[in-house]
Protein backbone atom coordinates (compact mmCIF):
# COMPACT_ATOMS: atom_id res chain seq x y z
CA UNK A 1 0.00 0.00 0.00
CA UNK A 2 1.40 3.40 -0.99
CA UNK A 3 1.92 6.26 1.40
CA UNK A 4 -0.94 8.24 -0.17
CA UNK A 5 -3.40 5.35 0.28
CA UNK A 6 -2.32 4.93 3.91
CA UNK A 7 -2.87 8.64 4.54
CA UNK A 8 -6.36 8.48 2.99
CA UNK A 9 -7.22 5.43 5.09
CA UNK A 10 -6.00 7.12 8.24
CA UNK A 11 -8.01 10.28 7.48
CA UNK A 12 -11.14 8.19 6.86
CA UNK A 13 -10.64 6.32 10.13
CA UNK A 14 -10.06 9.60 11.96
CA UNK A 15 -13.25 11.03 10.45
CA UNK A 16 -15.26 7.98 11.54
CA UNK A 17 -13.89 8.25 15.09
CA UNK A 18 -14.78 11.95 15.16
CA UNK A 19 -18.31 11.24 13.93
CA UNK A 20 -18.69 8.49 16.53
CA UNK A 21 -17.55 10.82 19.31
CA UNK A 22 -19.95 13.53 18.10
CA UNK A 23 -22.84 11.05 18.02
CA UNK A 24 -22.04 9.82 21.53
CA UNK A 25 -21.87 13.41 22.77
CA UNK A 26 -25.22 14.21 21.12
CA UNK A 27 -26.90 11.22 22.77
CA UNK A 28 -25.36 12.15 26.13
CA UNK A 29 -26.87 15.63 25.81
CA UNK A 30 -30.25 14.08 24.96
CA UNK A 31 -30.06 11.55 27.79
CA UNK A 32 -31.33 13.83 30.63
CA UNK A 33 -34.37 14.86 28.58
CA UNK A 34 -35.04 11.25 27.64
CA UNK A 35 -34.83 10.17 31.30
CA UNK A 36 -37.31 12.88 32.30
CA UNK A 37 -39.71 11.81 29.54
CA UNK A 38 -39.27 8.16 30.49
CA UNK A 39 -39.94 8.70 34.19
CA UNK A 40 -42.71 11.30 34.00
CA UNK A 41 -44.38 10.58 30.64
CA UNK A 42 -43.71 7.17 29.10
CA UNK A 43 -43.71 5.02 32.25
CA UNK A 44 -46.90 6.61 33.72
CA UNK A 45 -48.67 6.17 30.37
CA UNK A 46 -47.72 2.49 30.17
CA UNK A 47 -48.65 1.97 33.81
CA UNK A 48 -52.04 3.62 33.21
CA UNK A 49 -52.68 1.16 30.38
CA UNK A 50 -51.76 -1.68 32.76
CA UNK A 51 -54.11 -0.39 35.46
CA UNK A 52 -56.97 -0.01 32.97
CA UNK A 53 -57.22 -3.81 32.62
CA UNK A 54 -57.93 -4.36 36.33
CA UNK A 55 -60.68 -3.71 38.82
CA UNK A 56 -58.62 -1.20 40.74
CA UNK A 57 -60.32 0.64 43.61
CA UNK A 58 -57.50 2.13 45.68
CA UNK A 59 -55.79 -1.29 45.63
CA UNK A 60 -55.33 -3.67 42.74
CA UNK A 61 -58.17 -6.13 42.26
CA UNK A 62 -59.12 -8.81 39.76
CA UNK A 63 -58.01 -8.76 36.16
CA UNK A 64 -60.90 -7.64 33.93
CA UNK A 65 -59.28 -7.45 30.50
CA UNK A 66 -61.27 -5.12 28.26
CA UNK A 67 -64.38 -5.19 30.48
CA UNK A 68 -63.56 -1.71 31.81
CA UNK A 69 -63.54 -0.41 28.24
CA UNK A 70 -66.75 -2.18 27.20
CA UNK A 71 -68.49 -0.94 30.34
CA UNK A 72 -67.46 2.63 29.52
CA UNK A 73 -68.39 2.46 25.85
CA UNK A 74 -71.49 0.27 25.92
CA UNK A 75 -72.36 -0.58 29.54
CA UNK A 76 -73.55 1.21 32.63
CA UNK A 77 -71.09 4.08 32.21
CA UNK A 78 -71.80 4.65 28.52
CA UNK A 79 -74.31 7.48 29.05
CA UNK A 80 -71.87 9.59 31.10
CA UNK A 81 -69.00 8.80 28.74
CA UNK A 82 -70.76 9.70 25.49
CA UNK A 83 -72.29 12.80 27.02
CA UNK A 84 -68.82 13.94 28.07
CA UNK A 85 -67.47 13.18 24.60
CA UNK A 86 -70.28 15.24 23.08
CA UNK A 87 -69.52 18.12 25.46
CA UNK A 88 -65.80 17.91 24.65
CA UNK A 89 -66.38 18.01 20.90
CA UNK A 90 -68.86 20.89 21.30
CA UNK A 91 -66.30 22.79 23.37
CA UNK A 92 -63.71 22.24 20.64
CA UNK A 93 -66.09 23.38 17.88
CA UNK A 94 -66.88 26.55 19.81
CA UNK A 95 -63.32 27.38 20.72
CA UNK A 96 -60.92 26.40 17.93
CA UNK A 97 -62.53 28.13 14.90
CA UNK A 98 -63.00 31.40 16.78
CA UNK A 99 -59.45 31.26 18.15
CA UNK A 100 -57.95 30.82 14.69
CA UNK A 101 -60.15 33.43 13.03
CA UNK A 102 -59.50 36.07 15.70
CA UNK A 103 -55.79 35.31 15.88
CA UNK A 104 -55.45 35.59 12.10
CA UNK A 105 -57.24 38.93 11.93
CA UNK A 106 -55.39 40.42 14.90
CA UNK A 107 -52.01 39.15 13.64
CA UNK A 108 -52.68 40.68 10.22
CA UNK A 109 -53.50 44.03 11.85
CA UNK A 110 -50.48 43.89 14.16
CA UNK A 111 -48.25 43.13 11.20
CA UNK A 112 -49.08 46.49 9.65
CA UNK A 113 -46.92 49.53 10.33
CA UNK A 114 -48.89 51.15 13.13
CA UNK A 115 -47.78 53.25 16.06
CA UNK A 116 -47.17 51.26 19.23
CA UNK A 117 -47.15 47.93 17.40
CA UNK A 118 -44.70 46.33 19.83
CA UNK A 119 -46.84 47.38 22.81
CA UNK A 120 -49.98 45.88 21.27
CA UNK A 121 -48.18 42.65 20.49
CA UNK A 122 -47.02 42.40 24.10
CA UNK A 123 -50.51 43.09 25.44
CA UNK A 124 -52.05 40.35 23.30
CA UNK A 125 -49.37 37.85 24.35
CA UNK A 126 -49.63 38.52 28.09
CA UNK A 127 -52.73 36.33 28.71
CA UNK A 128 -50.94 33.29 27.30
CA UNK A 129 -48.07 33.52 29.79
CA UNK A 130 -50.46 34.12 32.69
CA UNK A 131 -51.15 31.06 34.85
CA UNK A 132 -54.40 29.44 33.74
CA UNK A 133 -55.70 28.99 37.28
CA UNK A 134 -55.00 32.61 38.24
CA UNK A 135 -56.58 33.98 35.05
CA UNK A 136 -59.61 31.71 35.48
CA UNK A 137 -60.05 32.96 39.05
CA UNK A 138 -60.17 36.54 37.72
CA UNK A 139 -62.73 35.57 35.08
CA UNK A 140 -64.79 33.85 37.76
CA UNK A 141 -65.10 37.24 39.45
CA UNK A 142 -65.87 38.98 36.14
CA UNK A 143 -68.67 36.47 35.52
CA UNK A 144 -70.13 36.83 39.01
CA UNK A 145 -73.94 37.26 38.79
CA UNK A 146 -74.01 40.10 41.36
CA UNK A 147 -70.60 41.76 41.45
CA UNK A 148 -69.13 40.92 38.04
CA UNK A 149 -68.36 43.76 35.68
CA UNK A 150 -69.93 41.92 32.75
CA UNK A 151 -73.30 41.74 34.47
CA UNK A 152 -72.98 45.36 35.49
CA UNK A 153 -72.59 46.31 31.83
CA UNK A 154 -75.43 44.02 30.71
CA UNK A 155 -77.74 45.30 33.44
CA UNK A 156 -77.09 48.89 32.37
CA UNK A 157 -78.52 48.11 28.91
CA UNK A 158 -81.34 45.91 30.18
CA UNK A 159 -79.88 42.50 29.25
CA UNK A 160 -78.72 41.19 32.60
CA UNK A 161 -77.87 39.86 34.98
CA UNK A 162 -76.87 36.47 33.63
CA UNK A 163 -75.58 33.47 35.55
CA UNK A 164 -72.68 32.87 33.19
CA UNK A 165 -71.07 29.98 35.04
CA UNK A 166 -74.20 28.59 36.73
CA UNK A 167 -76.56 28.56 33.74
CA UNK A 168 -77.27 25.10 32.25
CA UNK A 169 -79.69 26.42 29.61
CA UNK A 170 -78.55 26.38 25.98
CA UNK A 171 -77.68 29.75 24.48
CA UNK A 172 -80.06 29.35 21.52
CA UNK A 173 -82.87 28.45 23.92
CA UNK A 174 -82.05 31.54 25.99
CA UNK A 175 -82.14 33.73 22.89
CA UNK A 176 -85.43 32.16 21.84
CA UNK A 177 -86.91 32.74 25.29
CA UNK A 178 -85.81 36.36 25.12
CA UNK A 179 -87.83 36.87 21.93
CA UNK A 180 -90.72 34.62 22.94
CA UNK A 181 -89.81 31.77 20.56
CA UNK A 182 -90.10 28.10 21.49
CA UNK A 183 -86.78 26.39 20.73
CA UNK A 184 -86.82 22.56 20.65
CA UNK A 185 -84.46 20.67 22.92
CA UNK A 186 -82.27 19.42 20.06
CA UNK A 187 -81.63 23.03 18.96
CA UNK A 188 -81.00 24.47 22.45
CA UNK A 189 -77.27 24.71 21.79
CA UNK A 190 -74.40 24.52 24.28
CA UNK A 191 -75.04 25.78 27.78
CA UNK A 192 -74.13 29.32 28.69
CA UNK A 193 -71.64 27.95 31.23
CA UNK A 194 -69.78 26.01 28.50
CA UNK A 195 -69.76 29.05 26.21
CA UNK A 196 -68.42 31.18 29.08
CA UNK A 197 -65.53 28.75 29.59
CA UNK A 198 -64.91 28.78 25.83
CA UNK A 199 -64.68 32.58 25.85
CA UNK A 200 -62.04 32.40 28.56
CA UNK A 201 -60.13 29.72 26.64
CA UNK A 202 -60.14 31.85 23.48
CA UNK A 203 -58.87 34.87 25.40
CA UNK A 204 -56.18 32.90 27.19
CA UNK A 205 -54.64 31.06 24.22
CA UNK A 206 -55.09 33.74 21.56
CA UNK A 207 -51.63 35.22 22.10
CA UNK A 208 -49.78 32.02 21.19
CA UNK A 209 -51.58 31.75 17.87
CA UNK A 210 -51.01 35.42 17.09
CA UNK A 211 -47.26 34.91 17.52
CA UNK A 212 -47.33 31.92 15.14
CA UNK A 213 -49.23 33.90 12.52
CA UNK A 214 -46.91 36.89 12.89
CA UNK A 215 -43.97 34.59 12.20
CA UNK A 216 -45.71 33.27 9.11
CA UNK A 217 -46.52 36.76 7.86
CA UNK A 218 -42.89 37.75 8.28
CA UNK A 219 -41.78 34.87 6.04
CA UNK A 220 -43.92 35.94 3.07
CA UNK A 221 -41.65 37.69 0.51
CA UNK A 222 -42.61 41.34 0.04
CA UNK A 223 -42.05 40.91 -3.71
CA UNK A 224 -45.34 39.01 -3.90
CA UNK A 225 -47.24 41.97 -2.49
CA UNK A 226 -45.43 44.46 -4.72
CA UNK A 227 -46.19 42.41 -7.83
CA UNK A 228 -49.85 42.08 -6.84
CA UNK A 229 -50.23 45.82 -6.31
CA UNK A 230 -48.60 46.53 -9.65
CA UNK A 231 -51.18 44.23 -11.23
CA UNK A 232 -53.96 46.27 -9.60
CA UNK A 233 -54.97 43.87 -6.83
CA UNK A 234 -57.02 45.41 -4.01
CA UNK A 235 -56.32 44.65 -0.31
CA UNK A 236 -58.99 41.93 -0.17
CA UNK A 237 -57.51 40.15 -3.18
CA UNK A 238 -54.00 40.46 -1.75
CA UNK A 239 -55.17 38.85 1.49
CA UNK A 240 -57.19 36.03 -0.09
CA UNK A 241 -54.84 35.23 -2.99
CA UNK A 242 -51.42 35.72 -1.35
CA UNK A 243 -51.50 36.04 2.43
CA UNK A 244 -54.05 33.36 3.27
CA UNK A 245 -52.65 30.60 0.99
CA UNK A 246 -49.10 31.20 2.17
CA UNK A 247 -50.25 31.06 5.80
CA UNK A 248 -51.77 27.58 5.43
CA UNK A 249 -48.75 25.87 7.11
CA UNK A 250 -49.23 28.07 10.18
CA UNK A 251 -53.02 27.62 10.10
CA UNK A 252 -52.59 23.85 9.93
CA UNK A 253 -50.12 23.86 12.82
CA UNK A 254 -52.26 26.14 14.99
CA UNK A 255 -55.41 24.15 14.23
CA UNK A 256 -53.74 20.91 15.26
CA UNK A 257 -52.18 22.27 18.46
CA UNK A 258 -55.34 24.12 19.47
CA UNK A 259 -57.52 21.06 18.89
CA UNK A 260 -55.28 18.86 21.03
CA UNK A 261 -55.21 21.49 23.78
CA UNK A 262 -58.99 21.92 23.82
CA UNK A 263 -59.70 18.18 23.85
CA UNK A 264 -57.52 17.76 26.94
CA UNK A 265 -58.47 21.04 28.64
CA UNK A 266 -58.95 20.77 32.38
CA UNK A 267 -57.69 23.69 34.49
CA UNK A 268 -60.07 26.36 33.22
CA UNK A 269 -63.10 24.05 33.43
CA UNK A 270 -62.18 22.87 36.92
CA UNK A 271 -61.76 26.41 38.26
CA UNK A 272 -64.71 28.07 36.51
CA UNK A 273 -67.48 25.44 36.60
CA UNK A 274 -66.07 22.17 38.00
CA UNK A 275 -68.01 20.44 35.23
CA UNK A 276 -71.38 21.95 36.17
CA UNK A 277 -74.05 23.07 36.22
CA UNK A 278 -75.92 19.79 35.69
CA UNK A 279 -72.76 18.41 34.06
CA UNK A 280 -73.27 20.64 31.00
CA UNK A 281 -69.56 21.56 30.99
CA UNK A 282 -68.24 18.16 32.06
CA UNK A 283 -65.71 17.25 29.42
CA UNK A 284 -63.90 13.92 29.19
CA UNK A 285 -60.95 15.24 31.19
CA UNK A 286 -63.33 16.28 33.98
CA UNK A 287 -64.98 12.85 33.88
CA UNK A 288 -61.57 11.18 34.17
CA UNK A 289 -60.71 13.39 37.15
CA UNK A 290 -63.96 12.63 38.96
CA UNK A 291 -63.76 8.91 38.31
CA UNK A 292 -60.09 8.57 39.20
CA UNK A 293 -59.62 10.99 42.10
CA UNK A 294 -63.04 11.77 43.57
CA UNK A 295 -64.67 8.35 43.22
CA UNK A 296 -61.46 6.36 43.66
CA UNK A 297 -62.25 4.07 40.71
CA UNK A 298 -58.71 4.00 39.39
CA UNK A 299 -59.21 1.21 36.87
CA UNK A 300 -62.13 2.93 35.17
CA UNK A 301 -60.40 6.31 35.36
CA UNK A 302 -57.28 4.92 33.68
CA UNK A 303 -59.39 3.30 30.96
CA UNK A 304 -61.12 6.63 30.33
CA UNK A 305 -57.74 8.34 30.12
CA UNK A 306 -56.58 5.81 27.53
CA UNK A 307 -59.78 6.31 25.53
CA UNK A 308 -59.28 10.08 25.68
CA UNK A 309 -55.75 9.64 24.33
CA UNK A 310 -57.11 7.49 21.48
CA UNK A 311 -59.79 10.11 20.78
CA UNK A 312 -57.16 12.85 20.51
CA UNK A 313 -54.98 10.62 18.33
CA UNK A 314 -57.90 9.83 15.99
CA UNK A 315 -58.88 13.51 15.80
CA UNK A 316 -55.29 14.46 14.95
CA UNK A 317 -54.95 11.76 12.28
CA UNK A 318 -58.17 12.92 10.63
CA UNK A 319 -56.85 16.47 10.61
CA UNK A 320 -53.62 15.36 8.95
CA UNK A 321 -55.50 13.30 6.38
CA UNK A 322 -58.02 16.02 5.49
CA UNK A 323 -56.13 19.28 5.95
CA UNK A 324 -52.48 18.54 5.19
CA UNK A 325 -53.16 18.12 1.46
CA UNK A 326 -54.43 21.70 1.35
CA UNK A 327 -51.29 23.20 2.85
CA UNK A 328 -49.21 25.28 0.45
CA UNK A 329 -45.49 25.56 1.20
CA UNK A 330 -44.53 28.61 -0.86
Amino acid sequence: MTGGAIAITQRAASRRRRLLIENVQAYLFLLPAFVVLLVFKIFPALYAIYISFFKWDIVQGAFRGIENYTDILFGSRAENWWRSVSTTITFALITVPFEIALALVIAYLLFQKIRGRAVYRTIYYLPYITATVAAAAVFEYLYHPQYGILNTILSSVGLGPLRFLQEPTGIFEMIGNRFGADVPAWAAGPSLSLVSVAIFSIWHFLGFQIVIFLGGLGNIPVEYYEAARLDGANPRQVFTRITLPLLTPQIFFVFTIASIGVLRAFNEIFVLTNGGPLDTSRTVSMLVFRTFFQQGQIGFGSAMGVLLTLLILAFTLVQFRVLERRVQYG
